[in-house]
């Protein structure tokens, strides 16, 4: 954890603002999108990796949104 110390310059009080990493490992979130892919629904994977379900979720659906998008069956060739 790392601390970044100020000092107001009108009222002369000092303030503190801590760094903690919040938020999971790239690694834990790959894992969690690879047993969704893989079948797993997003209760289990709360069980397995203690993950909240709502998280797997959007992780699921930030990963969606960068794909691209199926053109209709009428466009493939």
């Amino acid at each position: 954890m790392v601390n970044a110390h100020y000092i107001c310059v009108n009222c002369k009080r000092q303030f503190i603002e801590s760094y903690d990493q919040k938020g999971y490992t790239e690694e834990l979130k790959v894992e969690c999108l690879e047993m969704y892919v893989n079948g797993l629904g997003f209760r289990a994977i709360e069980r397995v990796k203690k993950v909240h379900h709502t998280t797997i979720i959007n992780w699921v659906k930030q990963v969606g949104s960068s794909l691209l998008d199926i053109p209709d069956r009428s466009e493939i060739p």
